[in-house]
């Protein structure tokens, strides 16, 4: 009943900027927590930042200082701004978050489909 699209991702080289988006759609009524996670090739997803409903941050040690998560809530929109991006940035990037598609339901977690972001020169 939620569906969340990242857009954003692309080929840059390092020190560059990329700004992700996730645009949750569909039936909403409420969205609780909302994060990015990346996915390097043949390692486990990692934690890059979170966010909460009233805009508590928090990052990932490799990425804290560089990149800042952020979200427009009237939008359903989620943002991650990423500043001086490494090659080891390089990964797929993914939204998730915790939504209830009605007052009458729980809430469940939701994940995207993800944006590939390549950091090289």
């Amino acid at each position: 009943q939620v569906q969340l699209v990242e857009s954003g991702g692309g080929l840059v080289q390092p020190g560059g900027s990329l700004r992700l988006s996730c645009a949750a759609t569909g039936s909403i009524f409420s969205i609780r927590d909302m994060g990015w996670y990346r996915r390097a090739p043949g390692k486990q997803r990692e934690l890059v930042a979170r966010i909460t409903s009233d805009g508590i941050t928090t990052y990932g040690d490799s990425v804290a200082g560089r990149f800042t998560i952020s979200r427009d809530n009237p939008k359903n929109t989620m943002y991650l701004q990423m500043n001086n991006l490494k090659p080891d940035d390089t990964g797929v990037f993914t939204c998730e978050a915790k939504a209830r598609p009605t007052r009458n339901d729980l809430y469940y977690i939701y994940w995207g489909q993800g944006t590939q972001v390549t950091v090289s020169s």
